[in-house]
C-alpha cells in the first residue's frame, strides 16, 4: 500500500464535513485545516464556527482561519513549512493563489458539486435544480488559476428525483463527493487517473444567489417556477406580493390549467396562480409578510383573497 498523504483541508461549509471526515477515516493525515473565520450569526448576532471548524474541533485536528490568503506571508510560511503532498479545497469560500496551487506535488484538488463544464460557480446544487435538470454530480478536479475550469479528475452522476430541494440534494452530493476526492487521491497517488481538460464551449454559470432570484416571475410556466422554489431553498426561496406585501410561497405545485397571467383563482379551500402556457399553481403553503407560516385553507379564511385579484408587483 502506499504511504499515507499529508494534506491540508481547505474548506467551510456543511457541505465540505464529509469529506473532511472520510480524509481522517481513511487514513489520510490533516497536517492544516484552513476555514473562514467565525461569523456573526442568528438573532443575536454571535460569533459562530464554520461546520469545517467544528468538525475539525471534534476531531482534534489543527485549525488556521486567516481573513485573507493571498497577500498573506504568514500563511504562506506556514504551508510552505508543512509540505504537504496535496491541497485538498471543498467549498473555502477564497479564490485560490498561484502560490498555493504551485505548492504540493499532487496538486490543489477540488471537489465540486456539478458535472463541469456545467455549473461552474458558486451555487451549482441550486441552478441544476431551478433550471429542470434531471441529473447532476460531482467533479474532482484540478484548482488552476480560472473559475472552476481546471483539468477534471473524476466524475460521478446522481439522479434529481421531483421531490428534491437543494436541501435534500446536498447531503447526498457530499457524501457521494467525499469518496469521489477518496478515490481521487489514491488514483494520483497510484498513477492511474490522467487528468483531462474540459471543454470551455460546455461551460454554463452558477453565480452566487441573489434575494431577487427568489422573486416568481408569472411569465413562466408553472413548472419552470416549482423548481426555482426547490432550487432556492431555504434562501432566497420563492416570493411574490400579495396587497403590497411580500408573500413567500414554501410549497406548490404545478398544474395544466388555464388561468389569467398572475391572477388568483379560488374554489373552496384551494388557491391557484396563472402562469404562462396554459399553467397554474396551486398554492399550498403561503408566509405573508410578518406573519407565519400557514396551508392555503388557512390563508383563504384569513385573508379573504378574491378570484382575479393579482399577486407581484403593482398588484
Amino acid at each position: 500500500m502506499p504511504p499515507p498523504l499529508h494534506l491540508v483541508f481547505c474548506g467551510t461549509p456543511q457541505f465540505a464535513v464529509p469529506t473532511l471526515q472520510k480524509l481522517v477515516e481513511t487514513g489520510s493525515v490533516i497536517t492544516l485545516v484552513v476555514t473562514q473565520p467565525d461569523r456573526p450569526r442568528g438573532r443575536g448576532m454571535e460569533l459562530t464556527a464554520s461546520p469545517v471548524k467544528q468538525c475539525a474541533l471534534q476531531l482534534r485536528l489543527p485549525i488556521t482561519q486567516p481573513e485573507k490568503i493571498k497577500q498573506n506571508e504568514d500563511f504562506r510560511a506556514q504551508l510552505a513549512g508543512i509540505k504537504p503532498d496535496a491541497i485538498i479545497v471543498v467549498g473555502y469560500g477564497r479564490i485560490i493563489p498561484q502560490w498555493m496551487i504551485d505548492l504540493p506535488p499532487l496538486g490543489n484538488i477540488n471537489l465540486h458539486a456539478s458535472l463541469l463544464p456545467k455549473y461552474r460557480g458558486a451555487a451549482p446544487i441550486q441552478w441544476a435544480i431551478a433550471n429542470g435538470e434531471s441529473t447532476t454530480g460531482v467533479t474532482t478536479m484540478k484548482i488552476d488559476a480560472g473559475l472552476d475550469t481546471g483539468d477534471v479528475l473524476l466524475q460521478q452522476e446522481i439522479h434529481i428525483t421531483p421531490a428534491d430541494t437543494s436541501e435534500t440534494l446536498a447531503p447526498k452530493l457530499a457524501s457521494m463527493g467525499a469518496d469521489l476526492l477518496v478515490e481521487t487521491l489514491r488514483g494520483l497517488q497510484t498513477g492511474i487517473i490522467k487528468p483531462y481538460a474540459q471543454n470551455h464551449a460546455q461551460a454554463t454559470l452558477a453565480p452566487i444567489l441573489k434575494k431577487e432570484d427568489g422573486r416568481i416571475d408569472f411569465h413562466r410556466t408553472a413548472s419552470e417556477i416549482c423548481n426555482c422554489l426547490r432550487g432556492f431553498q431555504p434562501w432566497p426561496g420563492a416570493f411574490t406580493t400579495f396587497r403590497g406585501k411580500t408573500l413567500q410561497v414554501a410549497q406548490a405545485n404545478a398544474l395544466i390549467q388555464s388561468a389569467p397571467l398572475s391572477e388568483l383563482l379560488i374554489e373552496g379551500d384551494r388557491l391557484f396562480v396563472g402562469c404562462a402556457n396554459g399553467t397554474a399553481l396551486e398554492l399550498l403553503q403561503l408566509q405573508h409578510e410578518g406573519k407565519r407560516q400557514m396551508p392555503a385553507k388557512d390563508f383563504i379564511h384569513g385573508y379573504h383573497p378574491k378570484t382575479g385579484e393579482k399577486l407581484g408587483t403593482g398588484n
